[in-house]
Order: C-alpha cells, then sequence, then structure tokens
C-alpha cells in the first residue's frame, strides 16, 4: 500500500492513471458510438440491442459501468490535483503567455471537462434511468431518443458536449500515448493524425442522433 500511496501522490503517477483510464474511456466512447449508430437501423434493431445490454449480458454491462465509474472517478481526481498542484507551484499567472504547441483543445480540457462530467450525469437521467426524461419508456429505448431528442434545448446540450468530447479527444488520445509510451515524441507536436481521426469520427457518430431528429430526418 505505501508504494501504491507513493505512486498516487507523484505527478507522474497522477499522469500514468490519467493515460490509463483514458485508454479505457476512449475505447468505451468508441463502442458506444458504433452501439448508438444501430439507431438507424430501425426500432425494432435499436431496441432488440438496448435489450441485450439491460438484460440478456447484465453482469457484462454492470462489471463495464463499474469499471468506467472508477476510471471517471480516477481520471477526474487525477487532474484536479496535477491541477492544484500546478497552480500551487506558480501562484502568479505568467505576465504574458506564449503558446508554443498548445492547441484550442488543449487550453479547454479543464472546462471541456466540467461540461462532459455534467453531461454524463444528465445523460444517464435522460436515457439510463428515465428521471429527466418526458415519457421514458423501458422497452421502447429507440422511442425514447426520438421523443427526447425532439427538444431543440436537449438537443443543443448533447451537440455541445460532442463538441466538448471532440477536443477532450483530440488532445486527450495525443497526451495518453505519450505519457504511455506509444508515441515518440515528433518535431510537430501538433500533428496528431490518428487522435484527430478518432475526435471526428466519434463526435460524429454521436452528434448524427440528436442531428437527425431535431432536424426531423427521423420522426
Amino acid at each position: 500500500m505505501g508504494a501504491l500511496t507513493k505512486f498516487w501522490e507523484s505527478s507522474v503517477g497522477k499522469k500514468i492513471v490519467m493515460g490509463a483510464t483514458g485508454v479505457i474511456l476512449v475505447g468505451f466512447v468508441i463502442g458506444h458510438m458504433a452501439g448508438n449508430l444501430q439507431f438507424f437501423m430501425g426500432a425494432d434493431r435499436y431496441n432488440a440491442y438496448a435489450k441485450l445490454l439491460k438484460h440478456d449480458i447484465i453482469e457484462i454491462t454492470w462489471i463495464v459501468r463499474l469499471t468506467l465509474f472508477v476510471s471517471v472517478i480516477l481520471h477526474v481526481m487525477a487532474a484536479y490535483q496535477l491541477t492544484m498542484r500546478n497552480r500551487a507551484a506558480r501562484p502568479d499567472d505568467y505576465a504574458m503567455r506564449a503558446s508554443q504547441s498548445s492547441t484550442y483543445a488543449s487550453m479547454t480540457m479543464r472546462w471541456g471537462g466540467v461540461y462532459l462530467v455534467a453531461f454524463i450525469i444528465y445523460h444517464l437521467g435522460h436515457f439510463t434511468t428515465g428521471t429527466f426524461h418526458p415519457a421514458f419508456s423501458e422497452t421502447g429505448t429507440w422511442g425514447n431518443v426520438v421523443i427526447g431528442f425532439k427538444s431543440i434545448p436537449v438537443a443543443g446540450f448533447y451537440l455541445g458536449a460532442m463538441a466538448f468530447l471532440a477536443m477532450h479527444l483530440y488532445h486527450g488520445v495525443w497526451a495518453c500515448m505519450r505519457t504511455l509510451g506509444l508515441a515518440r515524441p515528433s518535431e510537430n507536436p501538433l500533428h496528431r493524425r490518428a487522435a484527430l481521426v478518432i475526435a471526428i469520427v466519434v463526435a460524429t457518430g454521436f452528434s448524427l442522433l440528436p442531428l437527425s431528429v431535431a432536424l426531423g430526418i427521423v420522426r
């Protein structure tokens, strides 16, 4: 336990935890996005997919949920503590900031992360428990999506989350690969093809659902 505590309390340890949990979360969002696209195969297919997750493989689903819950908690804790440690090391801000290898995505990671945490809470209450849904059905998952995204503010909130998710993935995937030693130092640190592709594909895939309903393409 002493070695584990020492590892967690170090900056390197926190970065490794962020990298490892980031890989888990990225893998989940890619799989979740792919599953969500079954929405466009019709109500029967999408409802069957939801039933598979909720009832047929419920043990696996709960293992995944617990893994994700722990990963999110550790990821947020490590990010917060690193931020506080950096602020404590330099209580007075720079008189002038000169961005060298930063991107807009990296500069919005903190507030984007806060938005995404709020989104996750709302999303679970919207489509998992039905707490925030106007007409939730335990079996009509396809209908839940259509009814839920008919609200323009709700659809807009989801699209905003996907914009932040894209930026989070763009910077986060690259940072995870660097932290875990999966990517070599580059002469051009802003050249991040894999991260860009993952960010665009995942955010676009998720955005198709609220957009298709809000625009009246799916009724």
